[in-house]
């Protein structure tokens, strides 16, 4: 499922050109890093389609392009992120060259200069990508996982290089350079990771963390509401939830009775001011009433019937809760200091 697509670079772009257009040193610096700029969307944009061409429609994958996530006083520029229904999480880096590259035997990068005729160094997109990697996973500290037992199902964190299909990969003998694939081989890469593994840890893995699809979406959209885009960028566009674009869940869109305690159904907010209310994830009404199950607080639909189990996102690191005050509920955050009411009962119709 595609989750979001990349920011409009319109504005970083027109505005680099007005700079080329002058006169003097600073033109050419603007004029090298245009082009550099535009080679890098061409590039990430060629990837783009090919992953959503495999990936932008399955239930088992969520599909992120162009996460800019900061943590502290670091970054991380993430071209494109995969999350399957094994909490596997790809990181994926695109680069885009015109002759091709070349790997030494000590894992350094080199790219073909054609003006010099001569290759050039260049820094490593695999330690790039572990930077990116670092940051994600603190970041993902203060997501909402899912959970087996009452234990966080911890996510497995793949990276991956990704160029053009036409380009050039010189590889040498030693040094690994399978995390180095051209785009269009991406998928056969990602399958040749399940089937090295070794098939009884492969069952033990399948059991012990499988999650359902709609978990997917809700730790992928708690990610893109931690988006920040770059200056000059236009705000992010994330991708409307399923019914709303009108395509089919698959089993998903059939009416259960079942919860799913590992789902977030509201719309995620990282402003703890205005929380939403319970929404239902199959009609999305909100006239109902906050039960108490096996799982904890779920929303009963007062329209279809269906039951939805009650997460909350907040800032990294905040913890909010439920508090339950008679017919009335509220949202809590001691983090942020905040208790704001989130929804009531309907007369006579108590919390079990």
């Amino acid at each position: 499922m595609l989750i979001k697509d990349a920011d409009d670079r319109t504005a970083q772009l027109q505005a680099l050109e007005r700079l080329a257009a002058g006169m003097g040193p600073e033109a050419k610096q603007a004029a090298d890093e245009l082009r550099r700029r535009k080679a890098g969307v061409r590039g990430e944009k060629d990837s783009a389609y090919l992953i959503n061409f495999d990936y932008a429609r399955s239930p088992n994958w969520a599909v992120i392009h162009d996460l800019r996530l900061e943590h502290g006083d670091r970054v991380a520029q993430i071209d494109h992120l995969l999350i399957n229904r094994w909490m596997d999480v790809y990181v994926l880096e695109t680069k885009h060259f015109h002759a091709g590259i070349k790997i030494t035997e000590e894992g350094e990068f080199l790219r073909w200069n054609n003006f010099r005729r001569t290759f050039e160094g260049m820094a490593s997109p695999l330690e790039q990508n572990e930077r990116h990697i670092q940051v994600l996973k603190d970041v993902m500290t203060g997501v909402e996982l899912p959970t087996r037992l009452g234990v966080r199902i911890p996510p497995a964190f793949q990276s991956f290089v990704l160029v053009g299909p036409d380009a050039r990969i010189d590889r040498p003998r030693k040094f690994d350079t399978s995390r180095v694939v051209k785009a269009d081989q991406l998928k056969k890469a990602i399958w040749r990771d399940f089937d090295n593994g070794n098939a009884l840890i492969g069952i033990v893995r399948t059991a012990a963390k499988i999650v359902s699809g709609e978990t997917v979406e809700f730790v992928a959209r708690q990610l893109v509401a931690l988006h920040r885009p770059g200056p000059g960028a236009a705000p992010p566009v994330a991708e409307p939830a399923p019914e709303a674009a009108g395509i089919p869940r698959g089993a998903a869109a059939k009416r259960t009775r079942r919860i799913e305690p590992t789902l977030g159904a509201m719309s995620i907010s990282t402003s703890p001011a205005q929380p939403p209310g319970p929404e239902c994830k199959e009609c999305r009404g909100t006239s109902g009433a906050i039960q108490y199950g096996r799982y904890g607080y779920y929303f009963q639909c007062g329209g279809c019937g269906t039951n939805t189990a009650i997460r909350f996102s907040c800032k990294p690191g905040h913890k909010p809760r439920l508090r339950k005050e008679k017919e009335r509920f509220y949202r809590e955050c001691e983090q942020c200091g905040s208790s704001d009411l989130f929804h009531i009962n309907e007369s006579g119709v108590a919390a079990r």
